[in-house]
């Protein structure tokens, strides 16, 4: 596993990681060989790849476990207001050389591993993706959590430690199957078990109303056992905690049968109370109302809060009394984000331990929890939002149905008071929907029960206001926000991307990595010939190295010189991958009828999983799979245009396809996509964006300017006009003939000879029932896509556009989003403080 010497010196020579210093090198290799002999290979003679892999991060592990105990000392000195964010997804990835980056080691463990003989990128390879997550939303509490340590926020992540993540894909003759993600066969090294605050959390009972107050009996007991996993920030000794919940069955679970010889069954039966824990839902943007979901979410939020609470009752509290009793000053000492409505049970949990438990009265009680809570919206899409069934929660939460009938009058009562009378609004703002299923709305709970509710980029934050929740603004407008979503800078440039991170600190310095709005200093750079031809130039490295790592990994050539042209994210008919699907046709149609006219060659690749149940976002892989077994077998075509699909697209995949990317399709139909952070991930790293105004991509344009991007297609107010008119795809499958030779050949089976009917259902969606118009924006983006080949043929034009882009892309650091959260809806002031490192004397 040796290094070659022309990367082992490029490595060597960069500097926005820190400096290798020759005594932290020889520790690091002493470390190393302790962990390596002592822990891992001491009944073995021989070390795999797996154990040098396990010994570096045991290595770089301990560099974290002081600055975390100390972190931890220092916010119980200080005790600062704590931020919690409970999210049922943390999409990860893998934290090896985040850890590295973060703490300053990288340059040291290249040079230590390098003199042990060892190849770092491979050791990298070995760890296993925490993919906790299913895109966006779970990918962004990642980014969340790495910049609230970085602007030393006493911040907590809470969710649900799944033994199986996202499911990893395989594609089979062109086919999705999905196999369960063991991520954690062979242990996690950057976790540690908290026996000691295991938790009890209740399912199923009644609820008893006595003299002495409400309280719910007969339970079924589930304990929740809490993994740590440890977050540092950027290099100013803070390192946060992300707090994951696994499901244990009690020691007495069901074993009352052992009386009547069940013995053996009730120790199985122990495996139903443990499944809450087993699987993340592999749904993104759609809500399936399943009971073992509900379990999920009630299991997180009151595990979660019997832990806050704890926390906050023991916290250093300026006086000598060791606990806390009164709660006055809980919403001052605890901020909790709901991030969408899967934790939203907080709201009711919260009230239910505050007026059955801790005996206050229900409006005390009101007014602390929703100046405590706060909630995220991520999506306008009605199948995603969550409804559950009123007989689901009557079983499995009795009390807390009852909580949530109570608010619910409240809060109607003061509707009928602004708005006496009109009985129409009140059945719209209910948290309970009558209907053949009565359902609670848990939008509408998260609303009522906070204190600030907001969108993730400027126009979703408008279109909630103005359209899904324009009755509760009306009655509450200082309770709508906007905090367009961000990502961290350290993983999507300095660890995807150290050949442009580099560059760009020659230029600048390296305070960009934790100020990203330093970035606009490159603007100043926007027509330096050396600086054009050094990010061109490290484009084109990533390019050959992604190519490289395509044919081996998928056995799959391709032009290193063509335009990358990728469209990576969940496969949903919003995000409209068969726009894309439908240009590549037309391209493979226009180079048939012209072979001798000049084509600007494309690689157009498309990643991304489908749910396992969505139908027809597994046809939309098919066809791309069938699309390029059609254009990449073609020899007139030749290497003028490649169709490929990313199998298993996940965190470190985007690391790699990323960084190497000419083009960034970000093409959902105005007002579907809540934000985009993929979109601001090809930003940074100097891809340029073809897409629609929607989420972020309105923002992105405005920074960078809309002719530094390619725009096209219907605005929000286009959509609503054409909603209201109606659409008719066969109108432009009528008029454009381009469009309806591509239509045809789907039809006729002209990509699935076999299956002459194989792609109708795909077809008839979008003739008859496409609720995302992609023949209404066919022809403006297909021309734009030639605005797209016609600048590309100019290397340096095109290059000046990517520099102006990644100049303005400062607005989408998380630590912007982190710091607005912070002073707007926590009332809390991000800190540069540095915390003394463990080997410092303390203040």
């Amino acid at each position: 596993m040796s290094l070659p010497l022309s990367d082992y010196d490029k490595r060597k020579q960069i500097s926005v990681r820190g400096l290798a210093g020759v005594e932290n090198v020889s520790d690091l290799k002493k470390n190393f060989n302790r962990h390596l002999h002592f822990t891992l290979v001491k009944d073995r003679n021989v070390a795999t790849p797996r154990d040098y892999y396990f010994a570096l991060a045991h290595t770089v592990r301990d560099h974290l476990v002081g600055r975390w105990i100390r972190t931890q000392q220092y916010y119980y000195e200080k005790d600062p207001k704590r931020i919690y964010y409970l999210s049922l997804e943390f999409y990860m990835g893998r934290t090896l050389q985040n850890t590295m980056v973060n703490l300053g080691l990288q340059n040291a463990c290249d040079e230590a591993t390098y003199q042990l003989g060892l190849d770092m990128e491979e050791l990298q390879e070995i760890e296993e993706d925490a993919g906790l997550g299913n895109g966006g939303l779970g990918r962004l509490a990642a980014c969340f959590l790495d910049s609230m340590a970085t602007l030393g926020l006493a911040a907590y992540g809470y969710g649900i430690r799944y033994e199986f993540g996202i499911f990893n894909q395989k594609i089979s003759g062109g086919w999705q199957v999905e196999e369960a993600d063991d991520w954690l066969r062979y242990g996690n090294p950057w976790e540690k078990a908290r026996p000691e605050y295991m938790i009890p959390v209740h399912f199923y009972g009644r609820v008893d109303h006595g003299p002495d107050g409400t309280k719910w009996v007969d339970t079924q007991v589930i304990l929740a056992l809490p993994y740590d996993t440890p977050v540092p920030g950027y290099r100013n000794n803070t390192v946060n905690t992300m707090r994951l919940w696994s499901a244990r069955a009690p020691n007495e679970f069901n074993l009352k049968d052992f009386n009547v010889g069940g013995y053996i069954q009730a120790v199985l039966d122990r495996n139903l109370a443990e499944n809450i824990s087993r699987v993340l839902y592999p749904n993104d943007n759609f809500f399936e109302g399943k009971e073992l979901r509900l379990k999920q979410e009630y299991f997180t939020v009151a595990a979660t809060l019997q832990d806050i609470i704890r926390r906050f009752k023991s916290s250093k509290f300026g006086s000598r009394d060791p606990v806390r009793t009164s709660f006055d000053a809980f919403p001052d000492k605890v901020a909790i984000q709901l991030n969408d409505t899967h934790p939203s049970l907080a709201i009711p949990e919260l009230m239910r331990v505050l007026v059955d438990i801790e005996k206050l009265d229900w409006d005390k009680a009101w007014d602390i929890t929703v100046r405590t809570c706060a909630y995220t919206n991520h999506t306008v899409l009605p199948e995603a939002l969550e409804r559950w069934p009123v007989h689901l929660l009557e079983t499995l939460l009795p009390r807390h149905l009852e909580i949530i009938y109570a608010i619910n009058q409240k809060f109607l009562d003061k509707v009928n008071a602004v708005f006496p009378g009109d009985f129409d609004r009140l059945r719209r703002m209910s948290l309970v929907e009558e209907g053949g299923i009565k359902r609670i709305n848990m939008a509408h709970l998260c609303i009522v029960g906070s204190h600030a509710i907001n969108g993730v980029a400027r126009i979703h934050s408008d279109i909630i206001k103005k359209s899904v929740f324009k009755d509760f603004y009306e009655l509450e407008p200082h309770k709508f926000q906007n905090k367009t979503n961000g990502i961290t800078p350290r993983r999507w440039l300095v660890l995807c991307n150290p050949g442009l991170a580099e560059v760009i600190a020659e230029r600048i310095g390296d305070e960009y990595i934790s100020d990203l709005d330093h970035l606009k200093k490159l603007l100043a750079y926007v027509d330096d010939e050396g600086f054009i031809r050094d990010v061109a130039k490290i484009k084109q490295e990533n390019k050959l190295k992604f190519a490289a790592y395509l044919e081996k990994e998928y056995k799959v050539k391709i032009n290193p010189n063509s335009l990358f042209d990728v469209q990576v994210k969940r496969i949903h008919e919003y995000k409209r991958q068969l726009l894309n699907c439908l240009h590549v046709i037309t391209l493979y149609n226009r180079i048939k009828k012209e072979p001798n006219q000049h084509f600007v060659p494309r690689t157009v690749m498309i990643g991304g999983k489908a749910a396992p149940g969505y139908h027809m976002a597994k046809m939309i892989i098919k066809l791309v799979t069938a699309i390029g077994d059609v254009v990449n077998n073609d020899p007139i075509i030749g290497d003028r245009l490649k169709m490929i699909f990313l199998e298993n697209y996940r965190v470190s995949l985007a690391e790699k396809v990323i960084p190497a990317s000419d083009l960034s399709e970000q093409i959902s139909t105005a007002g579907t996509e809540a934000s985009g952070t993929g979109n601001m991930k090809f930003m940074l790293n100097g891809a340029l964006t073809i897409g629609t105004m929607d989420g972020a991509n309105v923002e992105m344009a405005e920074e960078a300017g809309e002719e530094n991007l390619f725009i096209f297609g219907m605005r929000v107010e286009d959509v609503e006009e054409m909603d209201r008119k109606g659409y008719c795809a066969k109108d432009y499958y009528d008029r454009i003939p381009e469009l309806r030779q591509v239509i045809d050949q789907l039809s006729s089976g002209f990509f699935s000879p076999k299956q002459p009917q194989l792609f109708k259902d795909i077809v008839n969606m979008l003739m008859n029932n496409d609720r995302f118009k992609v023949f209404a924006d066919y022809e403006a983006y297909i021309k734009c896509q030639e605005n797209v080949s016609a600048l590309y043929k100019n290397t340096k034009e095109w290059t000046k556009k990517v520099i102006k882009n990644i100049a303005t892309s400062g607005k989408f650091s998380s630590d912007r989003t982190i710091a607005q959260y912070a002073r707007e809806i926590w009332g809390v002031e991000p800190t540069h403080h540095k915390i003394p490192a463990p080997d410092d004397p303390r203040e």
